[in-house]
């Protein structure tokens, strides 16, 4: 896969990669699963789960602003993406004890480790690229990087589901911060191979001293995050998503003064990647609601039982959990299922029977065997796997033509494809007659088939966009730009999924999702012909 046709630190990094991604989506695919659990987590509700989810995946990618800045000036990329593998590995073992104060420290932790880590390895890849006869293949080596990102994605829920069932929670987070460790043990004994891409870039004169920006930017981002908690009623949702936006306004403001304040044979750049970093803030808002959403639905909504001919194999896996169908003599109480045991004790009643057909259901008593919610989080990533090569092969075919669309170009193809995906779960939520009985699995699956290839067009190109278009002394710095487009859309994905319980007609509630994204493509679609200009001279 990798070849002599690419550096060697590509295999280095790619593994670095993906064994961070490991632990990273680990503890996402678990994460509001562990919240709304009653009995071994927090016990929180749809809504406070996908707020304070989209807070801290909001956060996790709006530290790369503050990390790409001290790696740029200060740190340089590897001892910045070491210290910031070391945070995440912390935080993901702390996350298992079950205590909140722990929980916010643990999120503290990786969402500042994030910020060292998660810049600046895609910075250090694309400078090993920069040298001359590796520049044609820089998009090429994204894509691979990529699939390495998701590989560790796609296998760690197999781990996350096999622990919990076996030990819990807490195995889990174990398993998470290991994988970490790993990841950096593997960054460091490749070292030798990107040492010379590891180069600190002089400041010039027209850049805003770090002091400074630390005094007028971060300071200033703190206190408007403040600002909100004073509000008797949330604007946006809640108070924490006023908080985090409001928080946005100072960094937001550095990068236009950024544009303004460069040298004029900088701005044409700089301008494209910010006019991108905006657009595809609606991506990242529809996508990343993977873990909220997505999760929900895979849950309450899709058929998970294991049909009896994997079923062996699942359980000798410990990828599957058992639930047993109890007689509902008292089908609704206080608007939720319950039943009454002989004692006259209120119980819950088994949430994933609520909406499956009653022809569907076992005798009263009976066990069935349901796939982990968690698992479904792997499907993206499997996508990501198999479609990968696909997509590098069809624009290496669209290159030797010299018809291959430029990176900008892609982009909107990219947001055009991924609304789709929306369309499709608005099949699932008609052919589950909205919710009242369970959707075939396969209409997850083929949602993120789309929405796989739309990013595959999408993320990939928008880290190599930044690596080709940025000056050299800014490079770390803008990729944190594009990270701060995606933290924005993080927290606005919580800010949607939010809403999922207030949407009777759930269709609509995807519809909303495909008007944001369509809109998203026919904005960059109509910008084309000014940014592809721009991009034909780098």
């Amino acid at each position: 896969m990798f070849g002599s046709k690419h550096p060697k630190a590509l295999p280095f990094l790619f593994l670095s990669e993906m064994w961070e991604r490991f632990g990273y989506y680990l503890m996402i695919g678990i994460f509001t699963l562990y919240l709304k659990d009653t009995e071994r987590g927090f016990g929180l509700n749809e809504a406070q789960a996908s707020d304070l989810y989209g807070t801290f995946i909001a956060l996790v990618f709006l530290t790369p602003f503050i990390g790409g800045l001290l790696a740029d000036r200060v740190l340089g990329y590897r001892k910045s993406i070491i210290i910031g593998g070391i945070l995440m590995g912390l935080g993901y073992i702390l996350m298992s004890i079950k205590d909140l104060n722990f929980l916010y420290l643990s999120m503290t932790l990786i969402i500042m480790g994030n910020g060292f880590f998660k810049p600046n390895i895609s910075t250090l890849l694309g400078n090993v690229y920069n040298e001359e006869h590796y520049k044609a293949r820089k998009d090429a080596g994204y894509n691979i990087f990529y699939m390495g990102i998701n590989i560790g994605a796609f296998v760690c829920n197999f781990f996350g589901a096999a622990l919990y069932n076996m030990y819990g929670w807490y195995a889990a987070f174990w398993a998470a911060g290991v994988g970490m460790f790993i990841g950096v043990l593997v960054f460091v004994i490749g070292t030798k191979h990107y040492k010379h891409a590891d180069q600190i870039k002089p400041v010039s004169e027209t850049d805003m001293p770090l002091l400074k920006i630390l005094g007028t930017i971060l300071l200033p981002a703190v206190i408007f995050g403040l600002i909100p908690l004073t509000f008797e009623t949330p604007l946006v949702g809640s108070k924490s998503t006023d908080a985090f936006l409001f928080g946005c306004i100072p960094v937001v403001f550095f990068y236009i003064h950024l544009y303004r304040k460069s040298p004029a044979s900088e701005k044409p750049q700089i301008g494209a990647m910010l006019s991108i970093f905006a657009v595809v803030i609606a991506f990242w808002a529809i996508f990343k609601q993977n873990g909220s959403t997505m999760n929900t639905w895979a849950m309450n909504y899709t058929d998970r039982e294991v049909p009896a001919v994997v079923e062996p194999l699942t359980s000798s896996l410990k990828l599957s959990e058992e639930i047993t169908y109890t007689k509902d003599s008292v089908p609704f109480i206080d608007g939720q299922f319950r039943v009454l045991e002989k004692d006259q004790k209120v119980i819950d009643y088994p949430p994933y029977f609520k909406n499956q057909a009653p022809k569907e259901r076992p005798h009263v008593g009976a066990t069935i065997k349901v796939f982990n919610t968690n698992l479904f989080q792997s499907v993206n990533p499997f996508w990501v796997i198999a479609l990968t090569p696909l997509v590098v092969a069809f624009f290496a075919f669209l290159n030797r033509k010299g018809k291959e669309p430029s990176t900008p170009t892609k982009i909107a193809f990219g947001l055009m494809i991924s609304a789709l995906s929306c369309l499709v779960m608005v099949g699932a939520v008609y052919a589950s007659n909205n919710g009242a009985e369970k959707s075939s699995a396969w209409w997850f699956i083929s949602s993120y088939a789309v929405i796989t290839i739309g990013e595959l067009f999408l993320s990939p190109m928008g880290l190599s966009l930044v690596s080709k278009l940025s000056p050299a002394r800014l490079t770390s710095l803008m990729m944190g730009g594009w990270f701060l487009a995606t933290s924005i859309g993080n927290k606005l994905s919580g800010v949607l999924s939010s809403m999922w319980d207030g949407y009777e007609q759930k269709a609509n509630f995807f519809y909303l999702n495909f008007i944001l994204l369509g809109l998203a493509a026919l904005l960059l679609f109509g910008m084309l012909r000014k940014l592809n200009k721009v991009f034909s001279q780098y």
